[in-house]
């Protein structure tokens, strides 16, 4: 069995938990506040949770798809959790708690950006995402309601690179002119060179299998500039989870964000002309610094109609992303008034024409 870490209120022994609003340990029971400077791990438990880590991945090794089993130092229940959980809480008391090892030596993160947004902001968005949707079903906003929200901490690769770039576009540039017996239209045809260099920084790639790139990536930007040094205390009261794609993995999809980045920054660059296509695209990456981080983010989820629909909201920002349902007899409606309007602005066209010619 795996140990658990909780944070004790020093007034009445709860568990304390993460304060997004105070950026303090508050506990819930009692409202005590307190840094999260008095939960820090001293150097020799940081030293003493490494070797703990470096022989458990050992052990995880040997024990591939398995579950771990945790046990809850206020009320003695086990826990049993998928291998990647870092944060959750006590099925059986409720009590906060964080995974030990789950974070420590070579699975510990460089950085985390904490929650900025609480669980009734979250549900607020929820509520004024639904508002103004036209084609949304009535029933759904009347009937619907949020079977699971929960705060995550999200596993992210940052990656730094330098793109090297060799660009040769085909630009086109129309003139018109009229005289008393012709109009006129000449294009002329170029070719654009455009080469150079451009660092990117903490290119931002989701490190868990769990969560749809997209939803993630939907999310985006974060100020990573925010972002502080790890500690776990700041776990407390969410749910975490470390990754389990790795950098090697994600290192592809970080790749392809530069390529698209950098040509949409040379392309930039390419003004004055009345179209732009590129002939000849040459990106080379080279170089390049990996950092583990953890991300906020408010998970939200429904089901309606047999159907799921998962929502999320960035925990720092507050940006809300998700897809609803479509009720098909408005749209119809709504798609048949848009063709009809058609019809008639194209008919009354051509009853102007008819008259006027």
């Amino acid at each position: 069995m795996a140990d658990i870490r909780e944070y004790k209120c020093p007034a009445c022994g709860g568990a304390m938990e993460f304060d997004s609003k105070t950026q303090k340990m508050k506990c819930p029971y009692c409202d005590t506040v307190a840094d999260l400077s008095d939960f820090e791990e001293t150097q020799s438990e940081k030293t003493a949770s490494k070797e703990g880590a470096e022989q458990g991945e050992t052990q995880e090794a040997a024990e591939e798809g398995a579950m771990m089993l945790y046990v809850c130092e206020s009320c003695g229940g086990e826990i049993l959790a998928d291998k990647t959980t870092g944060a959750t809480s006590c099925p059986y008391c409720g009590n906060k708690v964080v995974m030990k090892g789950q974070f420590d030596g070579a699975l510990r993160p460089d950085y985390i950006i904490p929650f900025k947004k609480d669980k009734k902001q979250a549900k607020e968005a929820y509520r004024k995402h639904l508002e103004g949707k036209k084609f949304l079903p009535g029933v759904f906003k009347q009937q619907n309601h949020i079977d699971e929200i929960k705060g995550v901490y999200v596993p992210f690769w940052l990656f730094d690179t330098d793109a090297s770039a060799d660009i040769r576009y085909h630009a086109t540039k129309t003139r018109f002119w009229s005289d008393s017996d012709y109009d006129y239209t000449e294009t002329s045809h170029y070719s654009v060179f455009r080469a150079g260099n451009i660092g990117f920084d903490q290119i931002p790639v989701d490190g868990s299998s769990k969560i749809d790139n997209d939803l993630t990536e939907s999310l985006e930007p974060y100020v990573i500039s925010e972002a502080v040094d790890f500690a776990t205390p700041y776990l407390a009261g969410y749910v975490a989870d470390k990754y389990d794609v790795s950098a090697e993995e994600s290192a592809e999809r970080a790749n392809q964000r530069v390529r698209k980045a950098a040509e949409d920054a040379f392309r930039d660059t390419v003004i004055g002309y009345d179209s732009v296509t590129p002939e000849d695209t040459r990106i080379q990456l080279k170089g390049g610094k990996t950092h583990y981080a953890l991300f906020p983010v408010w998970l939200l989820s429904t089901t309606w109609k047999g159907n799921h629909y998962l929502f999320g909201m960035n925990g720092q920002t507050g940006k809300f992303v998700g897809n609803l349902p479509v009720d098909k007899g408005i749209f119809t409606k709504w798609f048949l008034g848009l063709t009809a309007g058609f019809s008639v602005a194209a008919y009354a066209i051509a009853w102007l024409i008819h008259t006027f010619c």
